[in-house]
């Protein structure tokens, strides 16, 4: 199969723009811009407060641009090596089964707030996807392949659409790159015909931020190659790459 017919009309690869956190300057400065430029993306979201329905209700507006409200989990539980605490809770306490309800009960939340009839993605907090430790450490990637068309992991290359992990696609963390890296990871996305997930978080001001000049300048990349370089949330991409998959 050739590299062209991978991918819809006549795009040479696929772009996902997806945030975690749910951070204020997502909501002031990236979206705005998306949307003016008509480009959706995926935002990866934890309700976990007691107020989740007044926390999410920003986020409704988003929704009905077509931007993906992605799974983030409920608790955003990271391995414990973060800090200092041995008795902290962390991956390396929890059993698959606390995963489960975990991630379940967060899909019950986002799922009232903004509904998708054709499947969410899901993201692993701190790119992590184990529970337990040494002898006891596991995967729990088949519990997300459960519940979710595809979730976000990490990884070195764009994702080839027959030969990924769905369920654990590979991304770049691209915090503090500059415009000019973001956009030579697009095009290596279309040169070598494949899926590139770029992961941001703040922009301009946060953790692990990227300027907003240099967002601006892969966003409006994205806008002048819309006919070669398709810009779409990863449950959309996920669910035409399961496409070609059935056909080939």
């Amino acid at each position: 199969m050739s590299t062209r017919k991978l991918w819809p009309e006549e795009y040479e690869g696929a772009v996902s723009l997806t945030f975690d956190d749910g951070l204020p300057s997502q909501l002031r400065i990236a979206i705005p811009l998306m949307n003016d430029l008509g480009l959706t993306g995926t935002f990866y979201l934890s309700p976990r407060e007691d107020d989740w329905r007044e926390k999410l209700e920003p986020w409704i507006a988003v929704h009905e641009a077509g931007h993906e409200i992605g799974n983030h989990s409920l608790n955003h539980t990271c391995s414990r090596a973060f800090g200092d605490d041995p008795h902290a809770r962390g991956l390396e306490s929890l059993t698959l089964e606390d995963i489960e309800v975990d991630v379940v009960e967060a899909e019950r939340r986002l799922s009232e707030r903004f509904p998708r009839p054709g499947g969410r993605s899901f993201c692993y907090p701190c790119w992590q996807s184990h529970v337990g430790e040494g002898l006891t450490r596991q995967s729990y990637v088949p519990v997300i392949a459960r519940h979710f068309i595809a979730a976000r992991g990490l990884g070195e290359v764009p994702n080839h659409p027959l030969t990924c992990d769905l369920h654990f696609l590979w991304s770049w963390d691209v915090s503090r790159r500059t415009g000019a890296d973001l956009v030579g990871l697009a095009e290596q996305c279309a040169s070598r015909g494949r899926w590139g997930l770029l992961v941001f978080h703040g922009i301009d001001s946060g953790h692990l931020p990227v300027a907003s000049v240099d967002f601006a300048e892969l966003c409006r990349h994205l806008d002048r190659h819309r006919d070669r370089l398709w810009t779409a949330p990863v449950a959309d991409v996920a669910a035409w790459v399961r496409e070609v998959r059935n056909g080939v």
